[in-house]
């Protein structure tokens, strides 16, 4: 399997799918910050002027990838290795839970459950990004998986969150393994990122289906 495609992914997603999102400067492209403060690039000797501009955009940002140019008022203060991983063959589970596509209604809902698991990046309009699914118990949202990353080829699933009341009940494998039939459904090839040092959630993922193919960097910048 030929996934070159992948080794600068927010770059193919931003020239891709996802064209509609991109700001564009010489050799880079980061996604409208509002919707998602990640940026790759394809020219190095470009990146300087890049990073500098988009930090008078968003003052905290990821770039994906190799490692950028950047002027001393631009401080890179952690990096986080990824398992970049794709699904082979999708082993699905017995589904126990109704799992129910998101709506704008749900936005704030998600954005809360995101933040209280995973605080960070997630905007509100990250939802814009793709589809997003979740469980509902008693009337409230309680574990998501959805979209982000989308290329021509690929959309990568993110989000795979659960409130922290209901860890162990099986919600993420599930969401996980049906998110990925809808990504399939589009004839796409579901792909994921998950911190290498996550052994529980790589697991879950292999259990699916998923393969892990390569390495993939992404460091966090603020501007000073």
């Amino acid at each position: 399997m030929n996934t070159n495609d992948l080794n600068n992914p927010v770059w193919q997603a931003l020239t891709e799918t996802h064209k509609l999102y991109a700001i564009e400067y010489e050799g880079m492209k980061f996604y409208d910050p509002d919707i998602c403060p990640f940026g790759g690039f394809s020219n190095l000797e470009k990146t300087q002027n890049a990073l500098e501009a988009y930090s008078n955009l968003c003052d905290d940002f990821f770039v994906v990838g190799n490692e950028p140019l950047h002027t001393p008022t631009i401080i890179s203060d952690r990096t986080v290795i990824c398992d970049q991983m794709i699904l082979t063959k999708l082993i699905q589970p017995t589904y126990t839970y109704k799992i129910k596509k998101l709506t704008k209604n749900h936005i704030e809902e998600l954005y809360k459950l995101v933040w209280l698991v995973m605080p960070g990046y997630f905007k509100k309009r990250t939802f814009e990004m793709g589809d997003y699914f979740g469980i509902f118990i008693d009337n409230k949202l309680v574990a998501v998986s959805g979209e982000r990353l989308q290329m021509d080829k690929y959309i990568e699933l993110s989000a795979v969150v659960t409130h922290p009341n209901h860890i162990r009940k099986g919600m993420a494998k599930q969401l996980v393994a049906y998110t990925s039939e809808q990504i399939l459904k589009k004839n796409k090839t579901p792909i994921l990122h998950v911190a290498e040092e996550n052994t529980g959630a790589i697991k879950l993922y292999n259990d699916l289906g998923f393969k892990s193919i390569r390495k993939m960097v992404w460091r966090h910048y603020l501007k000073v």
